[in-house]
């Protein structure tokens, strides 16, 4: 039993004033939530006592709240000058080289501790130990600073208690000798394949470049290492690893993501799901452990389109729905798919292309493991979500024409003002999307070509993204948006031409899959948190040959993604580890 393991475990067995005691500084001058989150032991994770501390401060009263945040002191502010700060927030400041702050890093701090108070009336508060517990530097704390500076204040309110659950994580694993050393490895791992990209200064991995092509050596060295018994390159760029079951014959457990990135990326998008697996393939082989099915890890060359007008051309082979017309594409530099294909020493044919796709009989089902991309989690304090499905989505491009006339002789009652159309549908979108429940609506893109400050605008060209958990929730709410569409065109005398660019049906997760994920998360003690998954996944590509299930890892920074702010915390990423083994352990308890 480990260190961390023995103290969690005397933690739930001590009486609730010497518990107390051993937490006491978890929470900054606030006891009172140890106190009211012990109630609810025994925890089987540090993550479950968190969680637990977590409800007690949403279900408390907002001024609650907020002394809970005004308790923390400000970053390198009259507290650390004077030498008052906790003990624990005084090696926090200090391992994050606060008290070394140059004249010019220290006189920024003040200033943005005078503007920050000033604008919200309480202090700033940052886990300066960051994501991996390793400690921010001084230009990332004020970075940060700056730009959390300019957030609404209740955002602002729940992104600082979120902050001051991260510092107390920190701190309990401190008190508990407790390391997330599976989820340290794949941060590590992720961060180093971060430096291949195209572009200086950023993250982007487009299908089949220079970058492309680096990341997929390094994912097939990780997979040699972890201890994979084969590991091949196929005909679109996949990088396969398999590590093969007790028996010759038995099927397979297919997992992965995708490796490729879309312009500016974060880190974890796609290749957490490569890594998850691995982490959890490397401590069977550590202990030259077999199991009743294979494991087969694939990391997708490609789903996110941003080199040529199609996606998920990775997952579409193995799925056999790759289409061969694809290979004609060509890229932003003309160069065609086929050919890039050669180039990067694939064979660029549809005959081998083919011999990609699987034989479902030989695959038990599909899980992957993905960052939420999106605040949900992050708003509800909780590590990990539970996927119910991939939302069906529907899209089209449009255009209002009007008339395009003088903006100072024309009256308001004479005008076909194709942006005003464009402008009542968006929020015509808007008010029917939050009327579906589940649905979500989104205008992208407008656009009025050839626009000028003293014109009415007389055509005006927008998107529409409409998406939803079934399709029949995404058809009904098509259907309402488009007669409003239409409605607005004639009530305001304008055209209205619309083309569909994309119909993807929805995914919803195989009831058993969802529910052995439901059980490797209650494992470890973390309520679960079932939700949808708005944006689109290979996994929604292998729905289309077998059963298939998603874990959701809460993201930092509001859950954002397609963003270098996209980040997830080693400790998040080390429970997906934990569950993704047991999902393991339970498949082959079944198995016997």
């Amino acid at each position: 039993m480990s260190t961390g393991i023995a103290a969690l475990h005397a933690l739930n067995a001590a009486p609730i004033e010497e518990a107390c005691a051993r937490l006491d500084g978890l929470y900054e001058h606030s006891p009172w939530i140890v106190r009211a989150a012990l109630a609810r032991r025994p925890f089987a994770t540090p993550a479950a006592l968190i969680c637990a501390c977590a409800d007690v401060v949403d279900q408390a009263p907002r001024e609650a709240q907020l002394a809970l945040i005004r308790a923390h002191p400000e970053l390198a502010g009259k507290a650390m000058v004077a030498g008052t700060l906790t003990a624990e927030s005084t090696g926090e400041q200090s391992r994050a080289g606060l008290t070394h702050c140059s004249p010019e890093e220290f006189a920024t701090l003040q200033r943005l501790n005078a503007a920050y108070n000033a604008r919200f009336g309480w202090p700033f508060i940052l886990a300066v130990r960051g994501p991996r517990g390793t400690g921010l530097t001084r230009s990332e704390i004020i970075a940060t600073f700056e730009r959390r500076l300019h957030a609404h204040p209740d955002d602002e309110r729940r992104e600082c208690l979120r902050q001051i659950h991260r510092i107390a994580e920190i701190r309990l694993h401190d008190k508990l000798g407790w390391e997330p050393t599976a989820g340290h490895a794949v941060w590590d791992r992720l961060a180093a394949l971060a430096r291949h990209s195209e572009n200086a200064g950023q993250l982007t991995v487009t299908y089949l470049s220079e970058a492309h092509r680096a990341c997929a050596a390094d994912i097939a060295a990780w997979m040699r290492d972890a201890g994979c018994d084969s590991v091949e390159t196929d005909a679109v760029g996949n990088v396969v690893g398999r590590y093969a079951a007790a028996q010759p014959h038995a099927r397979w457990l297919l997992t992965g993501s995708h490796y490729d990135t879309v312009h500016n990326a974060g880190p974890h998008d796609g290749r957490l799901g490569i890594a998850v697996p691995l982490a959890a393939v490397r401590a069977l082989h550590e202990r030259g452990e077999r199991l009743p099915f294979g494991i087969e890890i694939i990391a997708f060359a490609e789903e996110e389109g941003q080199r040529y007008p199609a996606t998920f051309l990775g997952s579409a082979a193995v799925v056999g729905a790759f289409d061969p017309a694809w290979l004609a594409l060509t890229d932003a530099d003309g160069i065609p798919m086929a050919d890039a294909m050669r180039r990067a020493g694939l064979p660029g044919t549809m005959d081998a292309i083919a011999a990609c796709a699987r034989d479902p009989s030989q695959y038990l089902g599909f899980v992957e493991v993905h960052i939420e991309q999106g605040p949900v989690l992050a708003a509800a304090n909780r590590p990990l979500g539970i996927v119910t499905g991939i939302n069906g989505s529907v899209r089209w491009l449009g255009e209002y024409g009007g008339v395009a006339c003088h903006a100072g002789t024309t009256p308001m009652t004479q005008r076909r003002d194709a942006a005003a159309g464009a402008a009542e549908l968006v929020l015509t979108v808007e008010r029917l999307a939050r009327a579906h429940p589940g649905t979500v609506g989104t205008v992208g893109i407008l656009d009025v070509p050839s626009g000028s400050i003293n014109v009415v605008p007389g055509r005006c060209r927008f998107s529409l993204d409409l998406r939803a958990p079934t399709d029949a929730a995404r058809d009904a709410l098509a259907q309402a948006v488009l007669s409003e569409a239409h409605a607005i065109a004639e009530r305001r005398g304008l055209t209205l031409t619309l083309r569909e660019t994309l119909r993807a049906a929805a995914a919803p997760s195989a009831p058993a899959w969802q529910a052995r994920w439901e059980r490797a998360v209650a494992a470890l003690g973390v309520p679960l948190h079932p939700l949808p998954s708005g944006a689109g996944h290979d996994a929604m590509m292998l729905h289309r040959i077998l059963p298939q299930a998603m874990l959701f890892v809460r993201g930092e920074n509001g859950g954002i993604s397609h963003n270098p702010l996209e980040s997830t915390t080693s400790d998040d990423i080390d429970l997906a580890v934990q569950a993704f083994t047991r999902l393991l352990r339970d498949l082959a308890a079944e198995a016997v």
